[in-house]
């Protein structure tokens, strides 16, 4: 028999204070010590106006990794690690190949006894991923909690010293030391930060905590191309990882950079990640617009905003934007890390219920997929 799931805690972590987007180029640095001429129009674009890195913005060092930031996101649980068997690790970019990030978040929790670990990469879904692993883990009664963590450390691949290999060899062929938009617009949409869950099968004895009633994932890698990818790239028209490539070609690339596609992100992404998706889930569990109280929608960016609404209307599933919350304007696109980030801060800053509901959607254009996940408010003792 399959138990109910409760989300009990949820905490958030953002490394040093916040980061203006007149700061931005300073703490990342100038690409071939040239601003960058995109940088303005993105910005304009996304709406974001304030972010965070894992950068000392005077010394310019590194202040966190990404693991680093799981376990700070783990820590402010406010939890001890003997109170979770299950450890569900998510991240777009880990701080390394192997091994998975899952273990060396782990290794790094204060007095961790030994436990199951596992480790989700992607991109965006990722973060979903991993908190379906530990809803399942305890709905399935193997354990009775289990914490999910998402973090991202974007910074690390964004500093302009990773593109010098390639800015040099452009330099040389035709004396123009721009990196392409497809890696350009990307320095100026994520940023760092971490967020992470506990979940039980009880809820709280008293105070706030969320049912879950289901979370779905749904891939259209089946239909769609690569969009969003780091460690390879596209040459003469084939996707080709780094293995295949010798260091100075990896090199001449920048091929660890995140690159994306951003006119098939444009063309696809809502009619993937909602209008396809949802419109599954709506005739699978008999969702209605007026059932949900509050849509938490991670998008990268504001040009997004108006185009999801647009979406939603399309399959007849019209949730007013009244009824919205997201936080990216003041924390950035922290990847799969986001939803946690906004999840956070949406329970501490709203008076919530009990039996509202709350649809958290997440897409990504990593290959196209979302998620969506529906959430009961539960108050007790209060």
């Amino acid at each position: 028999m399959l138990s109910d799931v409760y989300l009990n805690h949820i905490s958030a972590f953002l490394p040093n204070e916040p980061v203006g987007n007149d700061q931005m180029e300073q703490v990342l640095g100038m690409v071939g010590d040239v601003p960058s001429r995109v940088r303005k129009m993105i910005l304009r674009s996304n709406g974001i106006e304030q972010r965070h890195y894992a950068i000392d913005p005077i010394t310019r060092q590194s202040t966190h990794t990404s693991t680093e930031l799981a376990v700070q996101a783990v820590k402010s649980l406010g939890i001890s690690a003997n109170d979770f068997t299950s450890l569900a690790v998510a991240t777009s970019y880990p701080d390394q190949i192997m091994p998975g990030q899952g273990v060396m978040v782990h290794g790094l929790l204060e007095n961790a006894p030994p436990m199951e670990v596992m480790s989700f990469s992607g991109v965006c879904v990722a973060g979903m991923a991993a908190m379906k692993h530990a809803f399942n883990a305890v709905r399935t009664g193997e354990h009775q909690n289990a914490v999910a963590v998402a973090s991202e450390c974007a910074s690390a691949i964004m500093r302009s010293e990773n593109f010098k290999a390639e800015v040099n060899a452009k330099q040389l062929e035709d004396a123009k030391p721009e990196i392409g938009f497809e890696k350009d617009f990307l320095r100026w949409m994520l940023s760092d930060g971490a967020g992470a869950v506990y979940l039980s099968n009880q809820p709280n004895a008293t105070g706030l905590s969320f049912k879950i009633h289901w979370i779905e994932l749904i891939s259209y890698a089946n239909e769609m191309p690569v969009c969003m990818y780091a460690g390879a790239d596209f040459v003469d028209g084939n996707y080709t990882s780094w293995k295949n490539m010798s260091q100075t070609e990896r090199d001449k690339r920048s091929v660890m950079a995140v690159k994306q596609d951003v006119k098939l992100l444009n063309e696809n992404i809502v009619r993937y990640t909602v209008e396809k998706a949802l419109s599954r889930l709506i005739e699978k569990y008999r969702l209605t617009a007026e059932e949900i109280d509050y849509l938490l929608p991670h998008y990268s960016s504001g040009f997004f905003r108006n185009k999801l609404s647009e979406g939603l209307e399309r399959i007849g599933f019209v949730i007013p934007q009244e009824k919205w919350f997201t936080n990216l304007t003041t924390k950035g696109n922290t990847g799969s890390a986001s939803i946690y980030i906004m999840l956070e801060e949406f329970t501490r800053t709203h008076k919530l219920k009990t039996g509202q509901k709350v649809l958290c959607y997440v897409p990504e254009s990593g290959r196209f997929s979302s998620c969506f996940m529906l959430l009961e408010v539960i108050h007790n003792g209060e």
